[in-house]
């Protein structure tokens, strides 16, 4: 479940009545929430392939490379928190065209981006208007297509996700090697500029309007204490490298605990005084949940940090172009899109079987990449591909169903809430990833350049995280083995 149908479910109000579509006008209509979609993972995958020349263009160091990926999904990750409640209020339609004209605002500024801190600013705004726009894209489905229409609606959302997941890098690549009108890496932000102008022109035509009969009051003020807590956690993280372990870096790690604490007793208030939390701590009652949040952070903590250390690591190391990067990455997500329908049909029956093998299938091509990698020359493609071909299939029998697993024990009255803090979370736990990996690959990179250069000391960087990275994906599959075999068995069992 995404967190746009969390916020949903979780408004204890039915839907207004909505002015159901179809037609040519359901097709533009799903075209036009369908493209929010796409941007907004194109856009947090497509920047770790541009990520040397922007550190090459603007003097980024290591840490305000991570940041400028870490942003977005940060920023991402606490925009959901309330981006589907405000549709519930305002109107989906309304918010969906405000987050996406936001999202074109954002990315212009990105392109414009005079230094790294600009950069860094706007990806983190870029990122909040990504979880306003993003929310709405199931409220619009769920509220405006028939049962018929719908059905077909979510299974070209899935399609897209694949698209996505492919176009990302290989897009990220090609314009940053084309280098249009001399913008360099700069065309990766500036071409949303055009297609939103084109999507806000056909959406204020075609979209339906749909909002809840009713719903709570928005908890802006959780939402800010979670949001500051995790940011405070990473900072010093992110700056270690630039920082070092200072007075400074303890009192700040010490701030995002209290802060975090403080969001938790919040919430407990505001739970036991009958408002509605950005995140009930009841839910943390919830064996199988609770255990899934963590198998969850461990999982996605990986994969943001896996792609851009190895995007640099291609490039820095081995002098691959961009595009070339793009090409080299593409087998992952051929892999996955392999393996998703697979998972999906089995997820009813082998949930968490998916979810075990998925993880050790990763750990696995961790472990093949380390031994291509090995050598001090360039691996060449064939190695490359077949290892991160591999990564590929464990993640596409994993991540599809892991939502639903996670939420098999959550009682039906309470999966909107859950929904929406696994997605939150999701992004949190992909964001740390980024920082903590991040962090250990260019200090490795740092401390191993002077005897060992190019392909070999990247190589060495690159193997770090990759050992790290592969035991994650271990301890997360024992994790697993703690949830629900499958969700059916234990929905069952949760309270309606």
């Amino acid at each position: 479940m995404t967190a746009s149908e969390a916020h949903r479910e979780g408004t204890h109000a039915p839907d207004a009545p909505p002015a159901l579509v179809s037609g040519a006008g359901a097709s533009l209509a799903l075209l036009v929430v369908l493209f929010g979609s796409f941007m907004d993972l194109v856009d947090a995958t497509i920047v770790t392939v541009a990520a040397p020349a922007i550190a090459r263009d603007t003097g980024a160091g290591d840490a305000q490379i991570q940041w400028t990926i870490a942003a977005y999904t940060l920023a991402l990750g606490a925009g959901l928190i309330t981006g589907g409640r405000l549709g519930d209020q305002f109107g989906r339609k309304r918010l969906f065209m405000i987050g996406l004209a936001g999202f074109m605002v954002t990315s212009a500024l990105c392109a414009l981006a005079v230094g790294p801190g600009m950069l860094i600013g706007m990806r983190a705004a870029q990122g909040l208007a990504a979880g306003i726009m993003v929310p709405q894209v199931f409220g619009v489905i769920r509220a405006s297509f028939a049962p018929a229409e719908r059905a077909k609606a979510f299974g070209a959302y899935g399609a897209v996700q694949g698209l996505a997941a492919v176009a990302g890098p290989l897009l990220g690549g090609l314009l940053v090697e084309a280098d249009l009108f001399g913008l360099g890496w700069r065309t990766i932000f500036w071409i949303n500029v055009p297609l939103s102008v084109l999507a806000l022109v056909v959406g204020a035509k075609v979209l339906p309007e749909s909002r809840a009969a009713s719903t709570g009051r928005l908890d802006l003020v959780g939402a800010l204490l979670a949001a500051s807590g995790i940011l405070l956690l990473l900072l010093p993280i992110i700056q270690t490298e630039t920082w070092g372990w200072t007075p400074v870096s303890y009192a700040l790690l010490a701030a995002g605990v209290v802060l975090l604490t403080m969001f938790l007793a919040y919430e407990r208030k505001l739970a036991a005084s009958g408002g509605e939390p950005a995140f009930d701590p009841a839910l943390l009652k919830i064996r199988a949940f609770t255990i899934g949040l963590g198998a969850s952070v461990l999982f996605f903590g990986g994969i943001g940090s896996f792609f851009l250390t190895l995007s640099v690591y291609l490039q820095a190391g081995t002098g691959r172009t961009a595009w070339e990067t793009g090409l080299v990455i593409l087998p992952y997500a051929l892999g996955s899109i392999i393996t998703s329908g697979l998972g999906v049909a089995l997820a009813a029956r082998a949930g968490r079987a998916l979810l075990v093998t998925g993880s050790l299938t990763i750990a696995a091509s961790q472990l093949v990449l380390l031994a291509v990698i090995t050598d001090d020359s360039d691996p060449g493609y064939r190695l490359l591909a077949l290892a991160l071909f591999i990564g590929g299939l464990g993640l596409g029998l994993a991540a599809p169903v892991l939502v639903n697993v996670v939420l098999a024990g959550v009682p039906g009255r309470d999966a909107g809430a859950a929904g929406g803090v696994l997605s939150t979370v999701n992004q949190i736990g992909a964001a740390i990833g980024i920082a903590v990996l991040g962090t250990v690959f260019f200090a490795a990179v740092t401390g191993s350049t002077t005897d060992a250069p190019g392909a070999a000391g990247h190589g060495h960087a690159l193997g770090v995280v990759l050992v790290v990275s592969a035991v994650l994906y271990l301890v997360a599959a024992l994790v697993m083995l703690a949830l629900p075999k499958t969700a059916a068995e234990h929905g069952a069992q949760a309270r309606p």
